[in-house]
C-alpha cells in the first residue's frame, strides 16, 4: 500500500467528489478512479459508494480514512523531525581570555544561544594575551578575548562593547587605603605587582605605560603575575599594591582587600578575536554571527 494513494483517498474523502480530488491533486480524473480501485482490490473491500455527482464512504472506508489519517499524520511528523536534525545546530566552542568582567558580555551572548541551540557546548580557557594567542595560532581556540593593548595584527577582530577599568587591589589596613584614587606618584616608591601583558613594551601603543609617562621606568615592580587570582594572594600576604583591573578580585566587605581607581582615569577596551582564514564549525560559525549582530547594535 502506497503512501501517494493514501493521499489520494483522504483527498476524495474530503471532497467527496473525484472530479474535485483531482482538480486539488493535479492528476486526471481515469488516473485517480484507477488508483482508487486498485486500492479497494488491495484490500478485497468496497470503499466507497458511488453515485453520479458524489461518492460516500463505506463502513470499510469510514475505517481506512482513519487509519489514512494517522498514518499520514505520522509520516509528516517524522519527516518534520528528521527535517529539523538537519537544522539542528550542535558542537562546541572554544573561547580564551583573560579576567575581565566582560565576559559577561559574552555570557548573555551565550545564554540566548543556550535557548535557541541547547546541544552546542562552550569551552572557557582562562590566560593572558600571550596563553591565549598561542592556542589561537595552534587552532586550539575558536575565539579570543583580549584586553588593550593586545596586538591584533594577526586576527579579525570586533571591539567589545564594554570597558575595563585600572586600579590598585590593596589590603584596607595600607596607607594607600584613606585615598578614594591613586595617582602616579603614589607609586613609585611602594613595591608593585603587575600584569605582564600591561607592562610589556612591544606594542606600538601602551596606554598603561601612557599613563605613567615618564614615571613608568620608575616604578618598582617586585611581581608580575598573568591571572589576578594569584595576584590577589600577594597582596594579601603584603609582598605589594597590585595594578589589576576592577571587578575580577575579591573586594567586598568581607574581604581583606580594596580597589582604588587610577586618577587620572585609565581604562582598556577589549576585542574578540579570531585566526585570520580559520575554518569554524557550524557551532563556532553561529557563536561569531550572533556575537557580530548583538556587539554591532550595542556599539
Amino acid at each position: 500500500m502506497e503512501l501517494r494513494v493514501l493521499r489520494y483517498f483522504l483527498a476524495v474523502a474530503r471532497e467527496g467528489s473525484i472530479t474535485a480530488a483531482a482538480d486539488l491533486l493535479h492528476v486526471t480524473q481515469p488516473t485517480l478512479s484507477r488508483q482508487l480501485k486498485d486500492l479497494e482490490q488491495e484490500l478485497g473491500k468496497k470503499l466507497f459508494i458511488r453515485s453520479s455527482h458524489s461518492i460516500i464512504l463505506t463502513d470499510e472506508g469510514l475505517i481506512l480514512r482513519q487509519r489514512a489519517e494517522e498514518i499520514v499524520n505520522m509520516v509528516s511528523k517524522l519527516e518534520a523531525e528528521f527535517n529539523s536534525m538537519e537544522d539542528t545546530v550542535s558542537g562546541d566552542v572554544y573561547i580564551g581570555g583573560g579576567e575581565t568582567e566582560a565576559m559577561k558580555q559574552i555570557a548573555r551572548v551565550v545564554k540566548e544561544l543556550q535557548l535557541k541551540y541547547p546541544n552546542i557546548r562552550y569551552h572557557l580557557y582562562s590566560g593572558n594575551e600571550e596563553d591565549v594567542t598561542d592556542r589561537l595560532d595552534k587552532g586550539l581556540l575558536d575565539f579570543g578575548i583580549l584586553i588593550q593593548p593586545a596586538d591584533l595584527s594577526k586576527y579579525n577582530y570586533i571591539n567589545i562593547p564594554d570597558k575595563d577599568v585600572w586600579g590598585v587591589i590593596m589590603r584596607k589596613d595600607s596607607p594607600l587605603a584613606v585615598k578614594a584614587t591613586i595617582q602616579s606618584s603614589d607609586l613609585l616608591n611602594v613595591p608593585l605587582i603587575c600584569s605582564r601583558q600591561a607592562i610589556q613594551q612591544s606594542y606600538s601603543k601602551n596606554e598603561f605605560a601612557d599613563w605613567f609617562g615618564e614615571d613608568f621606568e620608575k616604578l618598582n615592580v617586585v611581581t608580575t603575575y598573568n591571572l589576578a587570582y594569584n595576584a590577589a594572594i600577594m597582596v594579601e600576604e603584603g609582598i605589594g599594591y597590585a595594578i589589576t583591573l576592577d571587578k575580577i578580585v575579591n573586594t567586598s566587605s568581607d574581604s581583606s582587600l580594596c580597589f582604588r581607581p587610577l586618577n587620572p582615569k585609565l581604562e582598556s577596551g577589549l576585542n574578540i578575536v579570531w585566526k585570520k582564514h580559520h575554518v569554524f564549525s557550524t557551532a563556532a560559525s553561529v557563536f561569531l554571527q550572533d556575537i557580530q549582530t548583538k556587539f554591532s547594535s550595542l556599539s
